[in-house]
């Protein structure tokens, strides 16, 4: 072992994760990295690191392949569930824009995870120096316009009667492809393939989707007003997107994501 990092510092995303709300009803997320790890194809005997593995299932997926997998993540809660789930594979807690191990990876991977860390300089800079010269990274994360009818929603609101909130509320990245490629450059990391792509995904739980998404997802806005003004503000959100986002008893969220796969030049 001998490769943990220092207690991370929280500073890439302060969001407190459900493990048991993730897995039993938004179990969609990690599903949808299948593609992702086709796109990745890890070999046998290679390390990969899963950045931002949640609790552990593509990580897993990984590891049968024959590849030396470590997932990481920065959440307490979310990593002692991947330990559970797979108690073979090595989890590591860390803040994703401040980590270091002692050997370097042939690939890093990372599914529905980056737009959740906000010093997207720090990650990308710690993803290149962990990579070996050649070395693969694979990623799919919100881009430019995901749940923008959702965001648009939120907005308006915060603005209702009897919630008022003046503060803008985003604790997301969602940067457009010629933003993230320049980024993996000047990191050192040659893009090879990038897509943005609408990807409407339909939520669990029928009527209930929409309400367990913002719980899930949008928890810290939730957890900042009282008991009332969260049923109203629930209510004013799904009033808004039911024309457009609810239809025959499922509730879709409007996904753009990008998707990319980049290598390490040589140093």
């Amino acid at each position: 072992m001998g490769e943990r990092t220092p207690a991370p510092s929280r500073g890439s995303c302060e969001k407190q994760w459900d493990p048991a709300l993730y897995d039993s009803k938004h179990s969609f997320v990690w599903k949808y990295g299948a593609e992702l790890i086709e796109l990745l194809a890890p070999q046998r005997g290679e390390r990969v690191l899963d950045l931002g593995c949640g609790t552990g299932h593509l990580t897993q997926q990984m590891a049968l392949t024959g590849a030396e997998v470590t997932g990481l993540d920065f959440s307490p809660a979310m990593i002692a569930q991947a330990r559970k789930n797979y108690p073979h594979i090595e989890f590591v807690e860390a803040d994703a824009a401040a980590f270091e191990f002692a050997q370097p990876f042939d690939a890093v991977f990372s599914n529905a995870a980056l737009h959740w860390m906000t010093k997207p300089e720090a990650v990308v800079a710690c993803v290149a120096r962990v990579l070996k010269p050649g070395g693969r990274f694979a990623a799919e994360f919100g881009g430019k316009g995901n749940i923008e009818a959702i965001r648009h929603a939120i907005r308006q609101a915060l603005r209702a009667p009897g919630i008022a909130r003046d503060e803008e509320w985003n604790p997301w990245y969602y940067p457009s492809i010629a933003e993230y490629a320049s980024l993996l450059e000047r990191h050192g990391l040659a893009v090879r393939s990038a897509t943005l792509f609408d990807r409407p995904t339909a939520l669990e739980e029928g009527e209930q989707g929409l309400r367990l998404w913002l719980e899930m997802f949008a928890s810290s806005l939730l957890e900042s007003v009282s008991p009332d003004q969260k049923e109203e503000l629930i209510r004013h959100v799904e009033d808004q997107l039911r024309p457009t986002q609810f239809r025959d008893g499922t509730w879709y969220a409007d996904y753009t994501r990008i998707r990319v796969l980049a290598r390490r030049e040589p140093l």
